[in-house]
């Protein structure tokens, strides 16, 4: 196949994969988002907890 040929091969595949937008299942992502508690998604995305501020403000190296 020539290059020309295979360049429009090509721009027909992206322009295929640009242009597609299949169905989304919007009940189905409410339905997991919801049933989802907080410690499943700091689990799920390993998210650290969260310092406290109290930590932060009495910090040593914080005061002047």
């Amino acid at each position: 196949m020539g290059r020309g040929r295979q360049k429009a091969k090509q721009t027909k595949v992206a322009r295929k994969l640009k242009y597609y937008s299949p169905e989304t299942d919007y009940q189905a992502l409410e339905r997991e988002l919801s049933s989802a508690t907080q410690t499943d998604l700091a689990d799920r995305y390993e998210i650290p907890p969260a310092e406290d501020e109290d930590d932060w403000h009495s910090s040593p190296s914080r005061r002047r």
